[in-house]
């Protein structure tokens, strides 16, 4: 790892926001433009970053990540950045990497809204000779096996991060205690393995899983599907959520509701808006998978695959509990 990614690591993670101010961010987020921002040149090869919904925090903390991975490596790359308005766009996302085969771009790295959708897109891409490199959500195993597909994995462990952070939320449970999980799209493997995650250390804790939902990863869903759990579960201790965005919307819930510091949340990203949250212990725990990093990461990896220095594989990144 070079000194740049590795003080990016120690660094710290910018500054706190509020609440509302991601809401007003939210707002003025979408894709960047038509075709994204091309910083092509002669005798370069062209990165294209395909990534989810900008409305996302996590992912716009990726896209500036990259942009700054490329400006401090100009001469050894040109990089395009997409993504797509919210996490359930899949046809946007498929349009993106369609519009990608057209420029004839030497790589995409993607992080897919779909584990299973965009898989026939990314044959597309690989039958016209563009190396494709899989990040953050990972494409389903068996859906490329059919496909006859073998796409390089650059991301974390999600299953094992989210277990982390349901065992610091166990830490404030009694066996039995009513929780929930509030999941991402199902179809999604990142989303699938957190739940799991989940599942693990609160079944661990002997604690009572009595409703899992999915909030689609977005704060207004998660915030109706959290407000429903607070109605039919009134002693309901604890609501693990699947990412941030998710659970800011359970801790409006929970406000709604009146039961601030009778019903506990976790998340998932560390994104800047948990950080007071976390200080005033309306979040017991998230997880830190390093947006900033995670696009560089893939990038570096196509890179070095581009130059035959290595072969494609899959390449396990970090994820780190975050608590107050």
């Amino acid at each position: 790892m070079n000194k740049l990614i590795f003080s990016k690591f120690t660094a710290s993670l910018g500054l706190s926001l509020t609440m509302a101010a991601l809401v007003l961010s939210i707002g003025g987020c979408g894709k960047l433009g038509e075709g994204g921002s091309d910083r092509s040149g002669p005798g370069k090869p062209k990165i294209a970053l395909v990534m989810k919904s900008l409305a996302n925090e996590f992912f716009s903390t990726m896209a500036e990540g990259a942009r700054q991975h490329q400006a401090a490596n100009a001469a050894n790359y040109a990089l395009i950045v997409n993504g797509i308005k919210n996490e359930t766009d899949l046809a946007e996302q498929v349009n993106l990497v369609e519009q990608m085969i057209a420029q004839q771009v030497n790589a995409i790295v993607i992080a897919p809204a779909d584990s299973k959708a965009l898989v026939t897109v990314v044959k597309r891409a690989k039958d016209a000779g563009i190396l494709v490199v899989n990040i953050d959500n990972k494409l389903e195993a068996e859906v490329l096996t059919q496909a006859a597909l073998k796409v390089p994995f650059v991301g974390p462990d999600n299953r094992a991060g989210a277990r982390k952070v349901g065992e610091a939320l166990a830490k404030q449970l009694t066996p039995g205690d009513k929780v929930a999980i509030i999941e991402g799209i199902p179809t999604a493997f990142n989303g699938q393995q957190r739940r799991l995650g989940f599942e693990d250390a609160m079944k661990a804790a002997g604690a009572n899983i009595v409703s899992v939902q999915s909030g689609r990863w977005e704060m207004d869903a998660a915030n109706n599907v959290a407000a429903a759990m607070l109605s039919e579960h009134a002693d309901l201790k604890a609501i693990l959520c699947a990412n941030d965005n998710m659970a800011l919307g359970a801790v409006s819930a929970i406000q709604a509701a009146n039961k601030t510091g009778k019903v506990l949340v976790v998340g998932f990203d560390n994104i800047s808006a948990m950080r007071p949250l976390l200080e005033k212990g309306q979040v017991v725990a998230t997880a830190d998978q390093h947006g900033d990093l995670l696009a560089v990461f893939g990038i570096e990896a196509a890179l070095k695959i581009l130059k035959g220095e290595v072969p494609p594989a899959d390449q396990t990144t970090a994820v780190d509990l975050i608590t107050r």
